[in-house]
């Protein structure tokens, strides 16, 4: 028997190593927002453009056999909740779309827009004296999404009562639930924040609950006074050094999916996803 020389065995040792402690590359989806056509042509094109999968949205429950038919995983529920004294959460609705989503491995990703007092007046955005109110609504959609396995992901968005990943990070923090946990949307984080703030020290405290991020081409500069036409762009597009942004993404360890944010562009869903997802892979295979 011929004894393999030293030098191949430690090159061998040495690859296998490499590959064994690569970091795993993050799961990219396509919100429902660009992925257009029904649940008899966006799963197939998806598949057949590499995507590993799908946000929807509350209530619809055919999208998921339709993506998983595909070998493609549902992702998410995208719903926004107003919130109101009168009308306690979850409401039917959303209580029959956490029961079909038993067992799935699903999210419910919850975008929390009016928040209102009992005499009818709305909370400021971001305003902590709502807090207490939310979180015994939160607690009971949350305690509804446990029973069938569903987790929630607080999605900040733009003017909501629910503006800032800090908002999502301080409501999550104090209900402390392992299946309740935030999201960081780069193209809200660009209205809200603007460009000049540094996101890795929020994705660096939010790692723990992080549990999805958005991401789109967008341009730099005043981005707080840009149209979501600059700040919603394929992955390939823009000003913005998204390929940076990536890198930041893997330098404070978050694994976890990435979505592509598509509202709103101008061109053929297959035309933006061909180019984002072009875009993603040179992102993620050229690190």
């Amino acid at each position: 028997m011929r004894t393999v020389p030293t030098f191949i065995r430690l090159g061998l040792f040495l690859a296998l190593a490499t590959a064994a402690t690569a970091a795993p590359k993050n799961p990219f989806f396509a919100m429902d927002n660009i992925a257009r056509g029904g649940a008899d042509i966006a799963p197939a094109m998806l598949k057949e453009l590499g995507y590993d999968g799908f946000g929807g949205r509350v209530p619809d429950e055919a999208m998921l056999p339709a993506i998983q038919a595909r070998g493609l995983k549902f992702f998410n529920g995208y719903h926004v909740l107003d919130l109101n004294p009168a009308q306690p959460a979850p409401n039917d609705a959303l209580r029959r779309w956490l029961v079909a989503m038993r067992g799935q491995d699903v999210a419910l990703w919850l975008a929390i827009n009016k928040v209102a007092r009992a005499d009818g007046t709305l909370y400021a955005v971001s305003s902590t004296e709502a807090d207490a109110y939310v979180l015994t609504q939160l607690r009971a959609i949350a305690d509804v999404a446990h029973a069938n396995g569903v987790r929630v992901a607080l999605y900040p968005h733009t003017a909501f009562w629910l503006a800032r990943v800090d908002d999502a990070q301080r409501i999550a923090d104090q209900l402390n639930r392992p299946d309740l946990g935030v999201t960081f949307n780069l193209c809200h984080w660009l209205k809200v924040e603007g460009a000049e703030r540094d996101p890795v020290p929020v994705l660096r405290a939010a790692l723990p609950r992080l549990m999805f991020v958005s991401i789109s081409g967008a341009d730099t500069g005043d981005t707080k006074a840009m149209g979501w036409d600059r700040l919603i762009q394929p992955l390939d597009a823009g000003t913005y050094d998204l390929a940076d942004f990536m890198s930041k993404l893997r330098t404070v360890g978050y694994t976890g999916p990435v979505g592509f944010q598509g509202y709103n562009i101008k061109l053929e869903p297959r035309e933006a996803l061909a180019r984002s997802m072009t875009a993603w892979r040179k992102f993620t295979e050229n690190p």
